[in-house]
């Protein structure tokens, strides 16, 4: 047998920050070294960050990258590292993984299919390398370097890749490295976190590594590199059609390396054993780089860490419930400590969305400490002035997150008393602000100006919009004196049909859960509300929250002013926003599918609603462009700058509303 110790890194980088990121790098591969790790693959772009965007086109971030390169080489003797970083070749900028064998760089695999679509736009920074061609690189001290679509011959055990998308695509580059007998597979990934989508990561891993007959070895980015994207780690490693390792998602360190030794005699004895299974005997490979090397002797079964291995709740039966939280806690703290923030304000209105924002906030600051423990989370936010003493979860929680709740004259005593239990509840420091007076300081201000009384007949979007805009400066205020962050609590579905104040509740520079439905989000309170992430605690004061209808709270009492009767039902209307926005059909498409979906509400009615959404999605596209950035959780994004472009200005879909009317009357 001859056994290999093989070990993926997943890594939390940032873009464009040299320092810290070399200095995870270093010490990744020091800590593998430590375990007796021989091969060690690390994400892609790696040195740079993957999310520097338009940076890319400047000329300091490739030389940059190529000069802290050099500087990690000599780390990587007795070892052989993959790394990722930009090269410009020939005037063409190339995303690629740098192979180091025993302290010299080896060659340069270059990316062949770019992620283009949704979140990704590489295309506009990277060219694709075309397929079996190999190039020689002059590097910037002289030095000939291999370049291109390369395999590796290292000491008899062959190596190659295939980088992030590649793996995705119909026709990947694993099919043609299995005729190059290939042992090996290294997969560096930025791959963002969406619902559901680690099954399909572990899909083409274990599937790449049965068909190709290797050892699949898969290295994803950690944590909230950019702002938008969430990064969930979870290293995979994958022999002969088995899983043999698979690493933990949403932890809070700089990384985590996961490994396993494996058998390479028996995954050709395995391709051999295949019927099916081609060599190529044209020759010698031009595109094979072969380095001398003596791997060392590896014993049969590496030590691996508890904390290492995937935790309990991955098999959780709410797993969704569980992803979000730990996905968006994991955000936020990333979040306040790479922008450097104080802390982070919430305006908590005693509803289900501010709810959610604050008991995520708390949560974040809870599993964090729970990881890192009180010195690593001193570290990790040295940059806060004061953190308490006794760092306990609500010691942190007093000490970075405030809430407040901004009452006017329609505001009630429910709303008023569930704010102040929720903030209790998680520790928050409160603040109840009165702001009826600066409320009715605009209304007389403008009734002067018009020389006329405003009232709810003719005035009533304006008297509603006047107060929530007179919550934001004061909630911006309290952010800007503790030099906090302020975040938005605006959802997707208020996204989808603009049933949002711009300046108003909309205020923060960050939006968390403007990436995540209204039904889904009452749904989660519930569940924490009753039984709470896997080994942490449930919040039963939400309660409070989870039994109210949801309500803007702007109209006066009497009233009874609710979301859904001013919208329609919230499952309707998430349901109609993913079959017209996710699967773009058309009105009348959507509302013979919502005919099926919900036959317990009457076709007219449907109709209406229908039409209703589309005419809102429409006149609100400027909203949408002007939303705090949102973290992207999956496929139904709405956001414009990274996933849903819709134009500002349209016809408004009128000529299909008007089939659509024909249609329902045609029913009715």
């Amino acid at each position: 047998m001859k056994r290999l110790h093989m070990a993926a890194a997943v890594m939390n980088q940032t873009p464009l920050d040299w320092k810290p990121n070399a200095e995870h790098i270093r010490q990744a591969i020091a800590a593998a070294r430590e375990c007796g790790v021989a091969a060690l693959c690390l994400p892609e772009l790696c040195i740079t960050g993957y999310g520097c965007e338009d940076a890319f086109l400047g000329a300091n971030p490739h030389q940059r990258a190529w000069k802290i390169l050099g500087e990690l080489l000599p780390e990587t003797r007795g070892m052989v590292v993959s790394l990722g970083l930009p090269v410009l070749h020939q005037n063409g900028l190339f995303n690629c993984a740098a192979v180091a064998v025993d302290g010299r760089l080896a060659g340069l695999v270059a990316k062949r299919f770019l992620a283009g679509d949704g979140i990704h736009y590489e295309p506009r920074w990277f060219k694709p390398w075309p397929a079996g061609l190999r190039d020689d690189y002059v590097a910037p001290d002289g030095t000939m370097v291999p370049i291109g679509d390369i395999h590796f011959d290292i000491g008899n055990v062959r190596f190659g890749f295939e980088i992030c998308e590649d793996a995705w695509v119909a026709n990947r580059p694993g099919a043609a490295l299995a005729g190059h007998g290939i042992d090996v597979i290294f997969n560096p990934s930025a791959s963002h976190f969406a619902f559901g989508k680690l099954e399909v990561r572990k899909r083409f891993v274990l599937e790449g590594s049965r068909a190709f007959g290797v050892t699949y070895v898969y290295a994803n980015l950690l944590g909230n590199e950019a702002g938008r994207a969430i990064y969930d780690g979870g290293a995979l490693i994958a022999t002969g059609g088995k899983l043999v390792a698979a690493g933990p998602r949403f932890n809070f360190a700089d990384f985590k390396i996961t490994q396993a030794v494996v058998d390479i005699d028996a995954t050709r004895m395995s391709q051999a054993r295949t019927a099916s299974f081609r060599p190529d005997l044209t020759g010698e490979s031009k595109s094979r780089v072969t380095v001398p090397f003596v791997w060392p002797l590896t014993k049969p079964e590496p030590k691996v860490d508890a904390d290492d291995a995937p935790a309990g709740w991955e098999t959780s039966l709410n797993l969704k419930e569980e992803e979000f939280l730990r996905a968006e806690a994991l955000a936020l703290f990333d979040y306040l400590r790479k922008s450097r923030s104080q802390g982070l304000v919430v305006s908590l209105s005693g509803g289900a969305d501010s709810a959610a924002v604050t008991c995520l906030v708390a949560l974040s600051l809870e599993l964090a400490l729970k990881e890192l423990g009180p010195e690593g989370l001193r570290e990790k936010l040295a940059h806060i002035r004061e953190l308490p003493a006794d760092l306990t979860a609500r010691s942190l929680a007093q000490a970075l997150l405030t809430t407040a709740y901004q009452a006017t004259a329609n505001s009630g005593a429910t709303t008023r008393g569930a704010a102040r239990a929720v903030a209790d509840a998680v520790g928050a420091r409160h603040y109840e602000l009165e702001v009826e007076d600066l409320h009715q300081g605009y209304r007389r201000m403008i009734e002067g100006a018009l020389g006329r009384k405003l009232d709810w007949q003719r005035d009533d979007l304006a008297l509603q919009n006047i107060q929530a805009r007179v919550r934001s400066p004061g909630i911006w205020m309290l952010a800007n004196i503790n030099n906090a962050l302020l975040l938005s609590t605006s959802n997707r579905s208020e996204a989808a049909v603009g049933y949002a104040t711009m300046d108003g509740d909309t205020s923060g520079g960050l939006s968390p859960i403007a990436g995540i439905d209204k039904a889904f989000l009452r749904q989660w309170l519930g569940w924490l509300e009753t039984r709470g992430p896997a080994e942490l605690h449930s919040i039963p004061v939400l309660a409070v929250v989870n039994r109210q209808a949801p309500t803007a709270e702007l109209r006066p009492a009497d009233r009874h002013q609710t979301d859904e009767d001013d919208l329609m039902p919230y499952d309707v209307l998430d349901a109609i926003e993913r079959v017209a926005i996710r699967d773009k059909n058309s009105p009348v498409e959507v509302f013979e599918l919502m005919r099926r979906q919900f036959p317990n509400h009457a076709a007219p009615q449907l109709g209406v609603w229908v039409e209703r959404f589309f005419k809102l999605w429409c006149r609100n596209q400027w909203k949408r462009e002007r939303y705090a950035p949102s973290f992207h959780l999956d496929d139904e994004n709405l956001d414009p700058k990274t996933w849903c472009r819709f134009p500002i200005l349209s016809g408004g879909f009128e000529t299909e509303l008007a089939e659509l009317r024909q249609a329902v009357g045609e029913i009715t």
